[in-house]
């Protein structure tokens, strides 16, 4: 059970970061027209589209993968408090 844990929290920090790359990409001309932006943009576009259909930008600035990113974290947090819950510590 700790080990599944372990994965599911790991995975979440992964992806974690995997979106504030492919945001920090967005600042350099063509970064997301190379493969690895293209490899980024499926692997993090699925995941931002329900959250820019809700929330405008504002202006020239999108903060739609902010709440994403507190959105992971808040699943992170919950995962281990349920975690904690069911191994009864």
């Amino acid at each position: 059970m700790a080990f599944l844990f372990q994965i599911l929290m790991t995975a979440l920090q992964i992806y974690s970061w995997i979106l504030i790359i492919y945001i920090l990409m967005s600042w350099f001309p063509g970064a997301r027209e190379s493969s690895f932006g293209e490899v980024l943009s499926r692997l993090a576009e699925p995941f931002l589209e329900p959250f820019r259909k809700i929330i405008p930008p504002l202006g020239m600035i999108d903060i739609s993968p902010i709440v994403a990113i507190l959105v992971l974290n808040f699943a992170r947090a919950g995962l281990g408090e349920l975690y904690y819950i069911i191994m009864g510590l």
